[in-house]
């Protein structure tokens, strides 16, 4: 996901959490099976853009 997201965002600082670190536990209890996800802010549910593949609608209206 992050190869697709990088030509659309350009400079825009993204921040990639590997969640599978053990500093994450909490992540991956909540997010795993939803690995690759992506967030607008905080990885918290409602801040959620899409997971699995990049969704370019989605990250269009989060975006506006």
């Amino acid at each position: 996901m992050e190869a697709a997201l990088r030509p659309l965002i350009g400079a825009v600082p993204l921040e990639v959490i590997d969640i599978d670190a053990r500093d994450h536990a909490a992540l991956e209890a909540k997010f795993g099976e939803l690995v690759p996800i992506l967030f607008r802010g905080a990885p918290e549910p409602a801040n959620e853009i899409c997971h699995y593949r990049l969704d370019r609608d989605k990250l269009a209206r989060a975006l506006r």
